[in-house]
């Protein structure tokens, strides 16, 4: 079993039991350095889920990672990325019978997505029943107007590097 722990810095921390750190993940989008406010896993534990101060959904695949964390060739791959709220997301769960993620952002609105593609299906409080099947129409929320963003591509990125980098106090500057 892993402990996970979503940061300030925008990263997510992969944690032993013992306290040791197994893993340090950056998503793979446009800001990466945003906090992360919100986390949490599918029932099988596939997939991990993080909620951003920014209003964002990011999606990893964590399976062939879980099964040998100590091997390097079993990578943590960021799957989906889409803004669901204009503020930040405050607690997010995902239905794995459905295939839905709620989200539920601090401007009070909870919403329903399809977990695959982040496709909007509703929020919480509206007059028509949600259509979970219907997902061929592409909509979005009023106040959001990014569509999401499906990474096909491995990164290099994701993971944290160390580099070295001394100070060095130069007094003519």
């Amino acid at each position: 079993p892993l402990l996970a722990s979503a940061h300030e810095n925008g990263r997510i921390c992969l944690w032993s039991i013992q306290g040791k750190l197994v893993k340090e993940i950056l998503p793979f989008s446009k800001y990466p350095s945003v906090p992360l406010t919100a986390l949490c896993t599918d029932i099988s534990t596939k997939m991990l889920l993080a909620g951003s101060k920014e209003g964002h959904i990011m999606c990893w695949s964590i399976a062939s990672f879980l099964e040998d964390p100590q091997s390097g060739k079993n990578q943590i791959k960021e799957e989906l990325c889409w803004r669901a709220h204009s503020t930040e997301v405050v607690d997010l769960f995902h239905e794995e019978e459905k295939n839905v993620v709620v989200t539920a952002s601090i401007d009070g609105s909870v919403r329903l997505w399809h977990a695959m593609n982040g496709c909007y299906l509703g929020y919480f409080g509206q007059h028509r029943k949600f259509e979970l099947s219907d997902i061929s129409q592409l909509i979005l929320p009023c106040d959001v107007n990014n569509f999401p963003t499906i990474i096909k591509e491995e990164n290099k990125h994701m993971e944290k590097k160390k580099f070295k980098y001394p100070l060095m106090l130069d007094r003519d500057k």
